[in-house]
């Protein structure tokens, strides 16, 4: 018997929110782990991290993929048991994902189907749930008797032959290969209306230091933003902090 890992993630992103209006839970994007350490980490998602909109196969990465972008991402892994033969199947499909990857794209219409319980197929395009689903019926391992395009991360959460392992922090699942902090690009300047319309609720992820510079990260609709702090403005923020407590 071999083991495979399906992550359920919530980074917290504009994108991610945007779905929870409409879904309530607490988890929004399913990667497919062929390792405990989730070195071997596939999904449906964004290609570049700063490109919410250019979506299709990935090989997930920690330390430079989207994760990286959001430090405080929490998560839910679970163990699926399947027969040796079976995750072979697994393993074959994934690497005929992983060869071709040029050739699959995001299933944005499938999206729509989810609510109203019509599956929307589109040849080569798959969106999270659905890809982790659809390879584990090919590999003759199926967990849902609907069809993979109805499936959400949703569902795996109340699957009894799914065994939670791990509930928490991403960055501090215990065997996850690596876990640097969030070192995001240097904040660069655009139009100012679009400046103006990021700050609109934009949530403040933290304050970092780095070669003496402190600097604050806020969410952005396009990515999170990494902005210059003067220390006298951070040292006045908390003495202001401290006494309204």
């Amino acid at each position: 018997m071999k083991s495979i890992y399906i992550l359920l993630s919530n980074t917290g992103s504009f994108t991610n929110r945007a779905i929870k209006t409409f879904t309530s839970a607490p988890y929004n994007h399913a990667s497919l782990a062929l390792d405990k350490s989730m070195k071997r980490i596939y999904s449906f998602g964004r290609r570049k991290p700063t490109n919410p909109f250019w979506g299709g196969f990935v090989q997930e990465d920690f330390v430079e993929g989207t994760f990286s972008w959001y430090p405080y991402a929490t998560c839910a892994v679970y163990e699926y048991t399947l027969s040796r033969r079976n995750y072979q199947k697994l393993e074959r499909l994934v690497k005929t994902f992983a060869r071709n990857y040029k050739t699959y794209f995001y299933n944005y219409a499938g999206l729509l189907g989810v609510p109203i319980n019509q599956p929307i197929e589109v040849p080569a395009s798959y969106f999270c749930s659905q890809f982790v689903s659809e390879v584990l019926d090919r590999s003759g391992s199926p967990l849902f008797s609907k069809a993979s395009s109805l499936v959400t991360p949703d569902d795996f959460r109340y699957h009894e032959d799914l065994k939670l392992i791990y509930e928490g922090p991403l960055y501090e699942y215990p065997f996850l290969y690596s876990t640097p902090f969030y070192h995001p690009k240097r904040y660069q300047s655009f139009p100012f209306r679009k400046y103006l319309k990021q700050q609109v609720k934009a949530e403040v992820l933290g304050i970092y230091e780095e070669r003496g510079q402190i600097y604050q990260f806020r969410d952005g609709f396009i990515k999170p933003k990494k902005i210059l702090l003067s220390k006298k403005w951070f040292k006045l923020k908390q003495l202001f902090s401290w006494k309204k407590k």
